[in-house]
């Protein structure tokens, strides 16, 4: 479907800009509550409930209360959980018996983005079905229902407690972490007060870094995606392992004692490893496009099936579901253990690995040393919207040279971000010379042509 404000990954872009307005904010939520008001109507006059959680950007305060204000007015009451990751948003959804879930988080991105993304009552994504009913329906007037009929809020106060015990349980009940020393980096996100407690209660010794939110410092230097900060924290306080969070804490990013850091298609790998060893992995492994040539090779030399689907994490969900297997994720480190919860996760992620780390008596790198990823360069290139790189003659003569001086021997992709204006280019093979030269050389050709 072509929807004019979902994106793959709900409603994002820029506070203060459209459609990160209050004011749109507040249409959004009451458009929103009254599809799930029909959705969830049983007859007997029942007002439905959805779950607001959000991270730790400044702007959340301002977009829960306009959320807030939009359902409330659809008649929906709504339970405030204050910062929650969004995994953990998904999971209380379920538990509560709520009708939906609306995270306020623009996920890895810096202070300035925020967004707005759902759940169903099954913890699941929204489907497209619904997605589209609500930008219907926020084509319509806002409406507000009568007074004795308006929805009422309240917070739940032990909604982070509830979310701890979830991660716990995915960690067998005859294992600990005694023994090992962990660094978490929350990336002053919205796992600041959930993942040290989850791994200091399983037994480790826990140093926590990044877990001082101030509003503006979300992302920024530190979590999955400036993983330096996680290396240099390991190797300064000596510890076992480092465990890296993005700022909704869906994200993962592992470091050895060593220092060497380790992306997700390395801890999908580690996962599928140990749970084959075990017997208990149910079918193969669902990577992306961008997913390491390398970790593909790997994993057929195990027996392990794998399939590729589109960027996102959505779309990954769905090939899972689609093949009846569990497991599978991206590079970024968006893993899905769906034996253990609806969706992404990178407290349980870490678990997964950790859990099997333990049972080997392995460091990271020596559990998966067979697995040596192809160089792999990722330029991400600003272009303005509109933009159509596959209706660019330069563009396309240039990746055409680069597939013929591969051979065969690796990849090229081009794919615009579903998030931000930019056109990811990425460039893998077996040299790394061959490799950053011409990825160098067709980020070259995208920003001459995108600025004509």
């Amino acid at each position: 479907m072509n929807r004019k404000y979902f994106g793959t990954d709900g409603v994002r872009g820029k506070v203060g800009e459209a459609p990160i307005t209050p004011d749109f904010v507040m249409r959004l939520g009451n458009a929103a509550g009254r599809v799930l008001a029909a959705q969830g109507s049983s007859g007997k006059g029942e007002r439905p409930s959805v779950l607001i959680g959000k991270d730790t950007r400044i702007s959340g305060y301002m977009l829960e209360s306009a959320l807030e204000a939009g359902l409330s007015a659809a008649g929906v009451d709504v339970l405030l959980l204050g910062p929650m990751p969004t995994p953990g948003v998904a999971y209380l959804t379920r538990a509560l018996r709520a009708q939906a879930g609306v995270v306020i988080s623009a996920s890895h991105n810096p202070f300035e983005d925020n967004g707005i993304k759902f759940f169903s009552a099954s913890g699941n994504k929204l489907s497209d079905a619904t997605e589209q009913a609500i930008e219907d329906e926020l084509e319509k007037p806002l409406c507000t229902m009568p007074s004795a009929q308006l929805g009422k809020a309240r917070r739940v106060n032990d909604a982070a407690g509830r979310y701890i015990e979830f991660c716990k349980s995915s960690f067998p009940n005859e294992l600990d972490l005694r023994g090992m020393k962990i660094v978490v980096d929350c990336a002053n996100g919205a796992t600041y007060h959930v993942a040290p407690p989850v791994f200091h209660e399983l037994g480790a010794e826990v140093i926590a870094v990044g877990n001082q939110p101030d509003g503006l410092n979300i992302n920024r230097d530190c979590g999955s995606t400036k993983p330096d900060a996680l290396v240099a924290a390991v190797q300064q306080y000596g510890a076992d392992i480092g465990i890296a969070l993005d700022g909704d804490g869906d994200r993962v990013m592992m470091v050895d004692a060593s220092g060497q850091l380790f992306d997700g298609d390395q801890l999908i790998y580690a996962i599928a490893k140990f749970r084959q060893e075990q017997g208990f992995l149910k079918g193969g492994v669902v990577g992306t496009l961008m997913t390491n040539l390398a970790m593909e090779h790997a994993l057929a030399k195990l027996g392990i099936p794998f399939a590729r689907a589109k960027v996102g994490d959505r779309y990954v969900l769905e090939l899972i579901q689609e093949r009846g297997w569990y497991l599978g994720g991206e590079n970024s480190g968006h893993i899905l253990c769906l034996d253990r919860h609806t969706t992404g996760d990178g407290i349980i992620s870490a678990l997964q690995v950790l859990e099997a780390l333990k049972l080997s008596g392995k460091s990271l790198s020596e559990f998966i040393q067979e697995l040596v990823l192809y160089p792999q360069i990722l330029i991400n290139v600003p272009i303005a919207k509109g933009f159509d790189f596959r209706a660019s003659a330069a563009v396309q003569t240039a990746v055409s040279q680069a597939e013929r001086a591969l051979d065969g021997t690796g990849r090229v992709l081009l794919r615009p971000s579903g998030t931000e204006p930019l056109l990811r280019v990425m460039v893998e093979g077996q040299s790394e010379a061959d490799v950053r030269q011409w990825a160098e050389t067709l980020a070259s050709v995208v920003r001459e042509s995108a600025a004509r």
